[in-house]
């Protein structure tokens, strides 16, 4: 198959795919006499792994990890095991900075109730206010918001206790 079937089937971009190609974690495709990509249903299975491993929140480098592992059958799966503890943990952490950023929320909303006008908004006020407030020290970063950005698995994360 070309990739845009195997982009149909395993629903994923064109450019992803490539991408993909590109950064090691999806095998290289054959090439026809035409130079185009030629696909087999071993690259929709793994760009199924792939992309479930994704909406996990991994990263590309847990990934790479864990389809070496896959490749390799007979190897301890130890690694494996750290891998997902520390994604665990990442995970965990995610959940209380949302949990934590869900409460500013309802802070700020409940600084204003009624409709008013743009002036006198709690809200746009509370926003302005803590805008031009320095952020603490161990405030996450805004980086942090994007999914699958956190750190490699071995890497400790540097964390700080926030006192707000």
């Amino acid at each position: 198959m070309r990739i845009g079937e195997l982009a149909q089937l395993a629903l994923t971009q064109t450019e992803t795919i490539r991408y993909y190609e590109r950064e090691g974690l999806l095998p290289q495709a054959m090439r026809s006499d035409a130079n185009y990509r030629v696909y087999e249903a071993s690259h929709v299975k793994r760009l199924a792994f792939i992309r479930h491993c994704r909406s996990l929140d991994m990263t590309l480098a847990e990934i790479k990890t864990l389809l070496h592992f896959k490749d390799a059958p007979n190897d301890n799966c130890a690694e494996v095991n750290l891998l997902l503890e520390a994604h665990i943990g990442h995970v965990a952490a995610r959940i209380r900075e949302l949990r934590t950023l869900e409460k500013e929320l309802k802070r700020l909303r409940d600084q204003c109730t009624s409709a008013q006008a743009g002036a006198a908004c709690g809200i746009l006020s509370g926003l302005d206010k803590a805008s031009s407030t320095p952020r603490p020290a161990c405030a996450a970063p805004l980086s942090a918001h994007v999914p699958g950005a956190h750190g490699q698995v071995g890497t400790p994360a540097k964390s700080q206790p926030c006192v707000t």
